[in-house]
């Protein structure tokens, strides 16, 4: 008994001993200075996080001389963003595998996931390409760009999400597996690089970094003249003069015709768009020439500044009728899907006419960044347009249909045009715009300017006994303002509708500004903390075309003078 006595005493010895021992060297690792500088810069990075923990392991593994360069943090970032939505792809892969011959549903949704995700990927190479290749003010100068293509990975990743059916037990199994194992991460870490590349200007100067930047916005409000904006080349400026006024399909040469009798080179607009070559460069140019075209069809992203115009919305129409209802994914109920970049369509129609018992049922779904329509007709009823991601301009267009007919989650603005509220089923009511905005740093929302909001001829003699709203929060931090417009009386007192019971209405961001029309009046709107009611000029400003859709600082909204579209970057009231 002694014996063990005394080797317990010297076992306690050696354990204290190891404990101290290990006190020690963690109070010398503390005091490295190499320690206390790397999270010193932690800090600094992730401050604008909203998740600060996940930031801070996320990005530990920044060390030594790399520690004191933002740029690294930044890279590091990206790089877990990219290794979360590449785990989310082998495992959407996985269940199809799984589960895919079992259910159209599932494979319909994790085929629609894995699509997302490879474009997801896309925006991320533009990301790390942009960290790789240069300096660290280059970066900051782009930060716009930035922002639209980590907000586009967030958009990707909850649309996959939105894409299973809650209501069927298996997709939702499904749905929370791919969620808890993966995609869940996803929006996570890009959150946490987003709110870094949101504050960055901030971060730099507390790295004792600071650039002169003037902001190209100033001068894009130039013009010369003829009325044209002093940065347009005299190349753009000669085709765009071609592409005004009476007669200006005869002045612009297409690539391809296409036409229904023969006499162009296809008679569907499917097989002109396949025609696009590989490695094409310049502008490809499709004329549509009148004809109702029942197809439905999607631009592949290879197919960047294709060009296709009609002779008129009421003359060129691209129709089709998938819907919700039939057990079609909202996603691909698109009558007409561009996901090309540098993609405008003039003069045309797209419509789905499944009418208000399809529920879901998209005439256009967009996601080309840098993109226009302008005098197009997008005609529908529930989810209607589909502005799904990046950087979008509609431009003197007619969109029509019921509930949430302009939905998604891009920086979209729709300007100078004519907005239709139709009449929907008894039993419904009406909302204008739902914006999926849900991290408070991404650079989305909706934005109607300078347009009219108007009941159709069959809603008109009960539109005040259907509610009809500007909008409803499809996300935490939908974000939509409504500024220049002339609003019709039918607009309901209230102005905006709740999505479910108190959901997102203190965190939304609802604003609206020098409208016009009976209603117009603010003074019963609703009185949720994220309204922000009549907002100033100052606060507005922000929402016009040359801050809400500009790219980095040296092409400003130049890609708007590049799609050679008629367009007011400011206010367009006095």
């Amino acid at each position: 008994m002694k014996g063990k006595i005394i080797v317990s005493v010297v076992s306690l010895i050696l354990v204290v001993g190891v404990a101290i021992g290990v006190v020690v060297a963690v109070h010398k690792k503390n005091d490295d200075p190499e320690v206390q500088a790397q999270q010193r810069s932690l800090s600094v990075i992730c401050q604008n996080a909203e998740d600060k923990k996940l930031c801070h392991e996320t990005l530990k593994s920044v060390t030594g001389i790399e520690a004191a360069d933002p740029k690294a943090y930044i890279a590091a970032a990206v790089k877990a963003t990219t290794d979360s939505v590449i785990k989310a792809l082998n495992m959407s892969d996985r269940l199809t595998t799984e589960h895919g011959n079992k259910d159209n549903g599932i494979k319909m949704a994790l085929d629609d996931c894995k699509d997302l995700l490879q474009f997801a990927m896309d925006s991320l190479q533009l990301s790390m390409n942009l960290v790789k290749e240069n300096n660290i003010q280059s970066v900051h100068n782009q930060t716009p760009d930035f922002r639209n293509w980590l907000s586009a990975v967030i958009s990707y990743q909850q649309t996959c999400m939105d894409g299973f059916d809650d209501d069927k037990d298996g997709e939702k199994k499904i749905k929370e597996q791919l969620n808890e194992q993966s995609l869940d991460q996803v929006g996570k870490i890009t959150g946490v690089t987003l709110d870094i590349v949101s504050g960055l200007s901030n971060i730099l100067e507390q790295f004792n970094l600071k650039f002169d930047i003037k902001p190209a916005s100033r001068r894009l409000l130039e013009v010369d003249s003829q009325g044209f904006p002093t940065w347009f080349s005299a190349a753009d400026r000669k085709l765009l003069a071609k592409m005004n006024g009476r007669g200006w399909r005869s002045r612009v040469k297409p690539n391809v015709v296409v036409a229904k009798d023969g006499s162009g080179q296809f008679r569907t607009v499917k097989d002109a768009i396949a025609s696009y070559p590989n490695g094409f460069k310049g502008r490809y140019t499709i004329y549509v020439k009148a004809g109702v075209y029942d197809e439905y069809i999607t631009v592949p992203k290879e197919a960047v500044n294709l060009l296709m115009y009609g002779d008129g919305p009421q003359r060129t129409i691209i129709t089709g009728h998938k819907n919700f209802r039939d057990g079609t994914k909202t996603m691909q109920t698109a009558t007409f899907a561009n996901t090309a970049n540098g993609f405008i369509a003039k003069a045309m129609t797209f419509e789905n006419t499944a009418g208000p018992d399809g529920h879901q049922a998209v005439a256009l779904r967009n996601q080309g960044d840098m993109s226009a329509f302008v005098g197009c007709h997008i005609l529908g009823y529930q989810d209607t347009l589909y502005v799904q991601t990046n950087r979008q301009f509609y431009r003197n267009c007619v969109i029509s249909g019921t509930i949430d007919f302009i939905f998604g989650t891009s920086p979209a603005l729709i300007q100078h045009s004519v907005i239709i509220v139709r009449k929907p089923n008894d039993n419904q009511f009406n909302t204008v715009t739902a914006d999926g905005t849900s991290q408070k740093n991404m650079g989305t929302g909706i934005v109607i300017q300078n347009s009219d909001i108007v009941p159709e001829q069959a809603l008109f003699p009960v539109r005040f006994k259907i509610n009809s709203y500007l909008g409803r929060p499809w996300k935490q931090f939908s974000r939509t303002v409504v500024m220049e417009c002339n609003l019709g009386d039918f607009i309901h007192p209230e102005g905006w509708f709740p999505w479910a019971g108190s959901s997102f209405l203190d965190t939304l961001y609802y604003a609206e500004y020098n409208n016009a029309g009976p209603g117009a009046n603010v003074q019963r709107r609703i009185k949720w903390k994220g309204y922000r009611g009549l907002i100033s000029k100052a606060e507005a400003t922000q929402f016009t075309a040359g801050e809400f859709l500009k790219a980095g600082p040296r092409s400003g909204t130049d890609w708007l003078k590049a799609l050679h579209v008629p367009h007011n970057l400011g206010f367009t009231k006095a």
